[in-house]
């Protein structure tokens, strides 16, 4: 299972805005220019992750986007499903009517655990988490990534 651009980069901005956790708003063109993302795409993921109640914007001329919650209560989970969709590797998991074997399937169960498993990692790790993970792995520089 992969998953898209769209997530990675919206993980990525969503470490920006918790890193500036408290110091105010947090314009697109920052968040582009510190974590290697292109503006224009930025624009299509903040209203995603504004509509699912992970940020909020604010408007004037120190207008941007800010975490609505503290870092440490926001889990990575909803910020993958915010931008990515339900977590399934395959769609009967969530939509059992879409298979006619569904009640006979031996591979359901596996599927389906593979989904908690999944869902489960992401539940366990807070935005805060991720963060404090990045910048120990770079010692204090938060800047750099691999997703």
């Amino acid at each position: 299972m992969r998953f898209s651009t769209r997530g990675r980069y919206g993980i990525r901005a969503c470490l920006e805005l918790a890193e500036q956790y408290g110091n105010g708003a947090v314009q697109i063109s920052q968040v582009a220019r510190n974590r290697g993302i292109p503006e224009k795409y930025l624009a299509q993921l903040f209203p995603l992750l504004r509509k699912s109640g992970l940020v909020k914007s604010v408007r004037g001329a120190r207008g941007g986007y800010v975490l609505s919650r503290p870092p440490g209560e926001i889990r990575m989970i909803e910020i993958v499903e915010a931008l990515e969709g339900p977590i399934a590797p395959v769609e009967c998991v969530l939509q059992p009517s879409l298979c006619d074997r569904f009640d006979t399937c031996g591979v359901r169960l596996f599927w389906s655990r593979v989904r908690d498993s999944l869902a489960g990692a992401m539940d366990s790790m807070s935005l805060a988490d991720l963060l404090g993970m990045d910048k120990e792995k770079n010692g204090g520089d938060s800047l750099t990534y691999c997703i």
